[in-house]
């Protein structure tokens, strides 16, 4: 009796600690959980969880960065050349960047910080002068072939503008623009404006907007050649352009350009503003484009990451921030 008795009162006690145990890890799983900063400790985000974003690869307009291949060491400096006219932008990415990875510093332009324009930028990242090239056009057929790769970074538009005094008040077509810029208008009158000579200041063939801008107003066709009321500066500075206006001159620039620019006046085109962010989102003005950060299929890890953190959430505020359009 006395070992029945025992083992009774040994089962009970196991089946007492077993129900306390049980009791014990319920309420500590029900304490962590309750807790106000439980949660927080879970799911919240680091401090750099934007950066961390970057890491992410990203689909943008049909390309992956995760099919470039990174497969090369990353160097000490990231070297960039290329586009002028979105050098605002690739300079505030540089400066968003650097937080992010420390480790990889950024250049901007060859020789000494002073951007060449997107087709001798495209030229010093084929000849392995540079690491990227920042792009205001889309990539040639050669350019494509021989391994570069574009990655979209933002939407944009080409504004057309006058001197803020010009006396011409009316808007233009793109057929009127072919013919100034082929030298087949050369006078405000023929427009319905004072008899006034057109003075054309046209870009630099260096520059990716010059070759965009004759791609699609001119239809691929020729500038007129240089004469004395049509010039085509050097160097890629929209600053430099917009000095020779006057009263009487015309150019074209990104419209981020221009925009707050007290000297000019930007001219609708086909009765559209390009400062109208709906008309560039769905390309109804006619000189919307994209723009894009251009490597090699075969990059860095460091490269890649510069180009994920531009199309990145942080990138694209950004992108809005400096005078472009997302491209979400």
């Amino acid at each position: 009796m006395a070992n029945k008795s025992n083992s009774k009162e040994t089962f009970t006690l196991v089946l007492s600690l077993l129900v306390t145990l049980g009791l014990l890890g319920f309420g500590v799983w029900f304490f962590r959980n309750s807790l106000p900063f439980a949660s927080n400790q879970q799911t919240q985000p680091s401090a750099n969880s934007s950066e961390q974003q970057t890491a992410t690869p990203s689909t943008v307009q049909g390309f992956n960065t995760s099919n470039l291949d990174t497969s090369l060491p990353n160097p000490s400096v990231l070297t960039i050349d290329g586009s002028v006219t979105i050098v605002a932008l690739i300079k505030q990415l540089q400066i968003a960047f650097n937080p992010v990875n420390p480790s990889l510093p950024t250049t901007y332009g060859l020789p000494n910080g002073s951007p060449n324009g997107t087709n001798k930028g495209i030229q010093n990242l084929k000849d392995g002068k540079v690491l990227m090239a920042a792009s205001s056009r889309p990539l040639k057929a050669d350019e494509a072939q021989s391994g570069l790769v574009q990655v979209p970074i933002a939407r944009d538009a080409l504004a057309i503008a006058v001197g803020v005094n010009n006396p011409y008040k009316g808007e233009l077509t793109m057929e009127q623009l072919k013919g100034i810029f082929q030298g087949k208008i050369t006078n405000w009158s023929q427009l319905g404006g004072s008899n006034l000579p057109i003075k054309v200041i046209n870009r630099s063939p260096d520059s990716g907007t010059y070759t965009f801008f004759q791609e699609v107003v001119l239809l691929e066709e020729s500038f007129a050649p240089d004469s004395t009321n049509f010039t085509t500066i050097k160097k890629d500075e929209t600053t430099a352009l917009l000095r020779e206006l006057g009263n009487n001159g015309i150019t074209y620039s990104t419209v981020s350009q221009l925009e707050n620019q007290k000297t000019v006046r930007i001219v609708s085109v086909n009765g559209i503003s390009p400062t109208d962010q709906a008309a560039i989102k769905n390309s109804t003005y006619p000189i919307s484009r994209v723009v894009y950060l251009v490597v090699p299929r075969k990059t860095s890890p460091g490269a890649k990451q510069f180009i994920d953190f531009a199309i990145s959430p942080g990138g694209q505020q950004i992108v809005q921030r400096v005078g472009f359009i997302p491209l979400k």
